[in-house]
């Protein structure tokens, strides 16, 4: 029988929180409870789960700066918000404290469950080359890192997600809508505000390289140059 994934689930209001235990538990997941941050952090080190669904909005530590303090020793956990928020900006500084992705409160558990799988399904794919050449960078899609002149520049999981789609078509316009989609799991405005910072993220840790572009392609999408 194969062993159930483990999901820390932190959630200051508890009814949701058991409704929302309950509801994966059902689609067979392992998962760890608790009610705000601190006891998020120490659940986090004990119990070693695959992916952590986080409330914001939680007393004693917030989700925002939970994640940052995990993504110190952890690049490679996936990460759900939960939130009431739902200004532009809010999603945005979300993605910018490490989380892969942000559901807005109310939403229905089909949707949490989809975007739980494919966010393990992008944490178990492998790259097809251990290290991608991208003019003088190296490129480790495993370790989500950008190695050049001996200096080693470690990504975020989306960073290298998206840094990985734009490489497999270097030198060809990849289509905006299907890299919000591949990756976000959407290509609403929230999502296309989100991929832009990205976008200028990985553009300033290219820049020891100009030989190698990121061009905006107004319209369609981006083309990596190099």
């Amino acid at each position: 029988m194969a062993e159930k994934i483990k999901i820390l689930l932190a959630e200051d209001e508890s009814a949701l929180g058991m409704i929302v235990k309950e509801s994966l538990e059902t689609r067979g997941f392992d998962v760890i409870f608790c009610e705000n941050g601190v006891q998020a952090w120490e659940l986090y080190k004990k119990e070693s789960p695959e992916l952590l669904v986080l409330d914001v909005m939680m007393p004693k530590k917030d989700g925002f700066t939970l994640v940052q303090e995990i993504r110190k020793t952890d690049q490679n956990i996936p990460v759900i918000f939960l939130t009431s928020k739902s200004r532009p900006e809010d999603v945005v500084e979300g993605f910018g404290h490490g989380g892969n992705d942000y559901l807005k409160k109310p939403f229905s558990m089909e949707e949490l469950i989809v975007r739980i799988h494919s966010l393990l399904d992008r944490k178990n794919k492998k790259a097809s080359t251990e290290n991608i050449e991208i003019g003088k960078y190296q490129f480790n899609y495993s370790k989500q890192a950008l190695q050049i002149n001996g200096d080693e520049h470690l990504l975020t999981h989306r960073e290298a997600e998206l840094l990985y789609r734009l490489s497999e078509n270097r030198n060809m316009l990849t289509d905006r809508s299907l890299i919000l989609n591949q990756i976000w799991g959407s290509d609403d405005f929230f999502n296309a505000r989100s991929m832009d910072v990205f976008i200028s993220k990985l553009r300033k840790k290219l820049s020891s390289d100009k030989t190698v572009q990121i061009l905006n392609v107004r319209g369609f999408g981006y083309k990596l140059v190099c």
